[in-house]
């Protein structure tokens, strides 16, 4: 059985929830498996899914690590995340693990858990941040981050501005129409591929850098605009067409590894690709300078290199959205701190492969043990 947890935090921004009650006396929310006499606690955490019913929870507490699965007050709102005011939010669940008598804790950063785990570690040892991307005040104090001891990272990307470089489709040629096309930079013109030749992915990739710079661009001009105004709005809503044409969800003699072709985490790549609702689609000008755009922070192997504690990288070898070229990137980030294994065949989200949740909270177990 686990028990509920509700944790005060800070108050934000003046839109951050739709709920009254939410911006009245915010609170983050969370389900912890305690394992009794464990000295030790992990924290798994999102900043925005529902990490509430995590698949590692109860197996780490069946191996003696009580487990908190916690949730930022952005759960469910990608659309108003700004990470800078998140990482206050794990900071509130540090302290409440110490609270109830931990002497040691383990941050396990799963998927875009990982970026997020490891900007806060590197604020909570050297904190140097006192404004967002878009300029606002974010009143951070060091007794609000209190560093942890070990960091976890499973399928971990390495950051959402990171994922939308090689994400974002630059084949759009108009952000209000979502049919208006590039063939030449279209990944789903027979024409180009695949396979992909290296001329195409080198322009490729340059071109969707563009197209995100200039996103940031615009993004940055409309919010200068816009609070120019006699009692104008400080904020904007807009949508982002087209955000999942990574070449590699459909060629994966690209950055192989043992995933199948034409996958994505949620469906096929070009019907994801135009959806109403996938990564990105719907933001605000300064969330998008928070998380998605290159001006982002929460950059993961960035910031996990400015931490100082062990880590332990766990890769899927099957996995459909991280690479790997992402889990090298994160181990050079850690260097002789870092210890790398495999879930060989494992998927992103290990659906259906309990004997490889079973391996993962062996070898977190064990780190947590050994801290």
């Amino acid at each position: 059985m686990f028990e509920g947890v509700a944790i005060d935090v800070s108050p934000g921004g003046a839109h951050e929830s739709r709920s009254g009650l939410q911006m009245l006396n915010p609170r983050i929310w969370g389900a912890f498996h305690r394992a009794h006499g464990s000295r030790v606690a992990a924290i798994v955490i999102h900043p925005t899914s529902n990490f509430m019913g995590h698949y590692l929870l109860k197996p780490l507490a069946d191996r003696g690590i009580s487990a908190l699965g916690l949730n930022t007050r952005y759960v469910a709102s990608d659309e108003s995340l700004i990470f800078e005011r998140a990482i206050q939010d794990l900071g509130a669940g540090v302290r409440w693990i110490r609270s109830q008598g931990f002497e040691r804790v383990l941050l396990i950063g799963n998927s875009g858990g990982g970026a997020f785990v490891s900007f806060y570690q590197a604020q909570a040892e050297h904190l140097d941040i006192d404004r967002t991307p878009a300029g606002d005040t974010v009143d951070l104090l060091p007794e609000q981050l209190p560093p942890v001891q070990a960091i976890a990272l499973t399928a971990a990307h390495p950051g959402r501005a990171r994922l939308m470089e090689c994400w974002i489709d630059p084949a759009v040629i108009d952000e209000g129409d979502l049919f208006a096309s590039d063939p030449a930079l279209d990944m789903f013109n027979q024409e180009n591929g695949p396979p992909y030749s290296s001329a195409f992915m080198t322009t490729y990739r340059a071109a969707q850098i563009a197209r995100l710079d200039r996103l940031e661009m615009w993004a940055r001009s409309k919010l200068r605009q816009i609070r120019s105004l006699p009692d104008g709005p400080q904020d904007m809503a807009f949508v982002i067409h087209r955000t999942l044409a990574d070449p590699r969800c459909v060629d994966p003699s690209l950055d192989p590894n043992d995933r199948p072709p034409n996958v994505t985490l949620w469906g096929p790549p070009r019907a994801q690709n135009y959806a109403p609702n996938s990564i990105g689609r719907f933001t605000t000008l300064t969330a998008f300078l928070s998380q998605w755009a290159r001006c982002s922070r929460a950059d993961g192997p960035v910031s996990l290199a400015r931490t100082s504690v062990p880590v332990r990288l766990i890769e899927h070898t099957a996995d459909a959205s991280t690479f790997p070229s992402d889990n090298d990137e994160w181990a050079r980030a850690a260097g002789s701190r870092g210890v790398r294994t495999q879930l060989k065949g494992g998927t992103h989200y290990l659906t259906g492969q309990p004997e490889l949740v079973a391996q993962m909270a062996d070898e977190i177990a064990a780190l947590a043990k050994a801290i």
